[in-house]
């Protein structure tokens, strides 16, 4: 059994019980355009309470909005689970994300109080019937997004729908009717009132997806840049042209940091912060910003120095990176070129090998720890990588040198 098929048993399920029961949303919309949808959310005239009446094994997530989750069969190892919405209207807004209070209703109503039409549409798998309430469709067919209804009420009712815009305008190849356009931008500045989490979650689903440019233009466009990181207002054109030839298959963390080229790693690490992204993304983001020259001259650096970073588990994105700036920038430079040809040609041993010596191995041989140690280390490593030492005892004797006359 699918998620769809599932999904298509709930709205039976509904149905058969004497209630109205369609697929809702974004799954209706990204049928209509022949693609597969994530999840299927169903909407419905029955109370939550109805709903877990109906169904043995559900998860109230938002039963105070009519969001019941009906559990379903497991499927490659996993549960499938599918949202249940009733039918609702929205009272007023007053923190910019949830209604104050919701009035349960029909699916006319139901619709107007979504974000833009082509969301709003709903389809019947049943009886094979689309209900469209809202012009959806015919702004599907003529790639338009459009707010329901008076656009700047969509947007301050909840400014994340801005970045929804922008996020939906580039994956799916949109252009964006004018008053629509006008509402967002005119409230872009106003993105804050939004908790951060929620625009970092938006921003890793445009910036991971292959319309990523086109994202980072309509951000642009929406003069969302310098409320949402305004150290890169001055360089965001620059560096959406970089970001138009990373690969289709690139991550959040790599075209974020290549946004952030033209900043620091402090600064990198300031604006992640302030976004609440992870740790591990704080990580990758300064890392891929403060090696971004690492690879330049790649061929001719000595092994000891172009080695580690080759090791590093960010290195792919670094290379990436470099090879999208040198086609954006249209410099002729092999440096990412070369260093692939290493990744790929070299056994990992080879390019990060284990240590011919440890801090044990230095204290063992006589040497009271210290400070020293570090960078004793350090040049024996260096030295490794270099072949210049091949052995512990090589290593050792390195050291001895390193320490100079007067060792006992």
């Amino acid at each position: 059994m699918t998620e769809r098929d599932f999904a298509a048993d709930v709205v039976r399920t509904l149905q058969a019980a004497g209630h109205v029961a369609y697929f809702a949303g974004g799954c209706v919309r990204d049928e209509l355009l022949g693609l597969t949808p994530a999840d299927h959310d169903v909407a419905t005239d029955a109370v939550p309470e109805r709903v877990q009446q109906l169904f043995r094994r559900t998860i109230a997530i938002g039963a105070a909005f009519g969001v019941i989750e009906v559990l379903g069969p497991r499927m490659n190892g996993e549960h499938i689970n599918v949202q249940v919405a009733t039918f609702r209207s929205d009272g007023s807004y007053t923190d910019g994300r949830r209604p104050n209070a919701v009035t349960f209703g029909n699916a006319e109503a139901d619709a107007a109080r979504r974000d833009f039409t082509i969301n709003g549409l709903f389809f019947d798998p049943v009886a094979e019937r689309l209900y469209d309430f809202v012009g959806g469709r015919a702004d599907l067919e003529s790639k338009v997004l459009r707010a329901i209804g008076d656009p700047a009420a969509r947007f301050t009712e909840d400014k994340l729908r801005i970045l929804r815009a922008v996020r939906l305008a580039a994956r799916f190849d949109l252009t964006i009717d004018p008053a629509t356009w006008f509402a967002g931008r005119r409230l872009a500045e106003q993105i804050f009132v939004v908790s951060a989490e929620r625009i970092a979650e938006e921003l890793r689903k445009m910036l991971a997806h292959p319309t990523r440019a086109k994202a980072v233009e309509w951000l642009n466009r929406f003069e969302l840049v310098t409320p949402v990181f305004p150290e890169v207002a001055a360089s965001v054109e620059t560096r959406t042209e970089t970001v138009r030839y990373l690969p289709d298959r690139f991550g959040f963390e790599g075209t974020f940091a290549t946004l952030l080229l033209d900043t620091d790693p402090k600064a990198a690490g300031a604006i992640g912060r302030r976004l609440k992204l992870s740790a591990d993304e704080l990580r990758h983001v300064a890392w891929l910003v403060g090696h971004q020259s690492a690879l330049t001259g790649a061929a001719g650096q000595s092994k000891s120095k172009l080695y580690p970073i080759l090791a590093h588990p960010f290195a792919p994105d670094l290379i990436a990176i470099d090879r999208a700036r040198v086609a954006a920038e249209g410099c002729p430079s092999d440096d990412a070129d070369f260093s692939a040809n290493v990744l790929r040609e070299l056994q990992p041993e080879v390019i990060n090998p284990p240590p011919l010596i440890t801090g044990d191995d230095l204290t063992a041989a006589g040497y009271t720890p210290g400070p020293d140690y570090k960078g004793w280390l350090e040049r024996v490593r260096a030295a490794q990588l270099d072949g210049e030492v091949k052995s512990k005892e090589e290593a050792l004797a390195l050291v001895a040198r390193l320490r100079g006359p007067g060792h006992g």
